[in-house]
């Protein structure tokens, strides 16, 4: 019978950690595993990433120019109106439904979402709550009798 007292982790599971700098007794040996002398043997030390042992680093070494708007940038969930015309027939294009068809999955499910004209397009779609669209997916979702309502 499984009890508190009687859990145990599955065999290989739990490694001893190395305790450094325990005594001889410890198995790691004169230099408790640390080698001999050194910034690295002593209490404390070791080096911070990117240190080149006083050599001016790489990420001081390379310029810095130009701008970059990365931190700012809206991304958008991008879906294609062949493909929406594939799965959609007279219910309207809404988050939800875009979801519900396997269009959004993941990250895609929050992020805005923008609609490309890629292919044929020919369905009189009505499309709710739709973050962008492009100017020739527009064209063609008119052309087709669609509207556009963003609420």
């Amino acid at each position: 019978m499984l009890t508190l007292k009687t859990l145990r982790s599955p065999k290989g599971a739990h490694k001893n950690i190395k305790r450094i700098g325990r005594g001889q007794g410890s198995g790691q040996g004169t230099q408790a595993g640390k080698g001999h002398k050194g910034q690295k043997a002593r209490s404390g030390g070791g080096i911070r990433i990117g240190f080149e042992g006083g050599q001016m680093p790489l990420y001081r070494r390379l310029p810095k120019v130009g701008f970059s708007n990365a931190a700012f940038r809206t991304d958008y969930a991008i879906l294609n109106l062949e493909k929406l015309s594939a799965k959609f027939s007279a219910e309207p294009v809404t988050r939800e439904t875009l979801i519900e068809k396997g269009f959004l999955s993941g990250i895609n499910k929050s992020l805005p979402i923008k609609i490309l004209a890629k292919g044929d397009f020919n369905k009189a779609l009505t499309f709710h709550g739709i973050a962008k669209f492009s100017a020739k997916a527009l064209e063609l979702i008119k052309k087709a009798g669609g509207k556009v309502e963003n609420a």
